[in-house]
């Protein structure tokens, strides 16, 4: 598929950190971060071997999206699975086909890995975005559940 709006894609540093936080906190909004506390856990995500974090780039440099995964086994596939848990657009970039940039991308990092399926999961009041899931191709699994310990 040809890309209406063509990026490239660039593997998340430590010196990224400040636009990564800048996504961070336009997709949770509702939640507050403290910078240094996230910036400890940003470097943790970009130094595990089992995460990825990459950003989506506009032709002037400009950073337009920003993906967060992970890879591990699960008994539900019987084998490595991948979870998109963070895939952000800038909202002045939405529907132009970097999302579906940043999910092609991912997915095929899973694949090269030997990613058996990936999953992700989206807030409730995020109804755009799961139509946009949904036509990209997941279905609908499971309700999410959490609790904060």
């Amino acid at each position: 598929m040809t890309q209406e709006f063509p990026v490239t894609f660039a593997e998340a540093t430590a010196e990224d950190f400040p636009v990564a936080l800048e996504f961070i906190r336009n997709l949770w909004d509702y939640n507050t971060y403290d910078e240094e506390s996230t910036r400890v856990t940003y470097e943790k995500v970009i130094a595990d071997p089992n995460s990825f974090v990459f950003f989506a780039r506009a032709a002037d440099g400009s950073y337009c999206g920003m993906c967060h995964g992970d890879y591990f086994q699960t008994f539900w596939m019987n084998g490595l699975t991948c979870y998109v848990s963070s895939l952000i657009v800038r909202e002045s970039d939405r529907g132009r086909g970097v999302g579906t940039a940043l999910l092609d991308h991912a997915l095929g990092l899973a694949k090269a890995r030997g990613c058996k399926a990936a999953t992700l999961d989206s807030g409730l009041p995020r109804t755009a975005a799961h139509a946009f899931y949904e036509h990209y191709g997941f279905e609908k699994s499971c309700y999410g559940f959490e609790i904060q310990l």
